[in-house]
């Protein structure tokens, strides 16, 4: 398994610690995204894409993040001592959702990720710097449908019959 693409995206005036995020890519065929590139105190290292972790109101049963004092669906008080403990016995209150199984693996993303970050940092300084990372995200195309909601008002009735009473093409019932 070789990592194939990196794609940073540097990030300007946030905070001191976090740099940059990046996507890699496995074997041309396998993407990571949202990876984080971090500020050490030994330099630079990758952390892992997270979620929050939660708990379920004992009320109504609506998910909430651990440290939430008060469910935000019915507002019941929450038990906030919980949650799962780390190897260190602090509060786990994010988990991966995609890590490298061994250390081989983790020492070759984070060797290639921070080359790449030296290298982005260093285009970044020069004239008309574009990152490739925001190829990635791109805008949702156009609805095949008008807005009902516009000042055109609703669709003619040829319209209708053109699309189906559903909009979307071919009439269902």
């Amino acid at each position: 398994m070789e990592v194939t693409e990196v794609r940073i995206k540097l990030i300007e005036g946030g905070s001191d610690r976090l740099k940059a995020f990046c996507s890699i890519t496995f074997d041309h065929c396998f993407v990571i995204r949202d990876l984080k590139i971090i500020e050490g105190t030994n330099g630079a290292f990758v952390a892992m894409p997270s979620r929050k972790l939660t708990m379920h109101c004992i009320e109504c049963g609506y998910k909430n993040h651990l440290r939430s004092g008060f469910c935000n669906q019915c507002g019941q008080s929450m038990q906030t001592n919980h949650s799962p403990k780390d190897e260190g016995g602090r509060n786990k209150l994010y988990a991966d959702i995609a890590h490298p199984i061994n250390t081989e693996c983790r020492e070759m993303i984070q060797r290639r990720v921070v080359e790449e970050y030296s290298l982005e940092v260093e285009r970044a300084k020069k004239p008309g710097y574009v990152s490739r990372y925001d190829h990635i995200d791109f805008d949702p195309p156009e609805p095949h449908f008008k807005d009902r909601s516009s000042s055109a008002g609703s669709p003619s009735q040829s319209s209708k019959a053109e699309t189906g009473k559903d909009g979307f093409g071919a009439g269902i019932g």
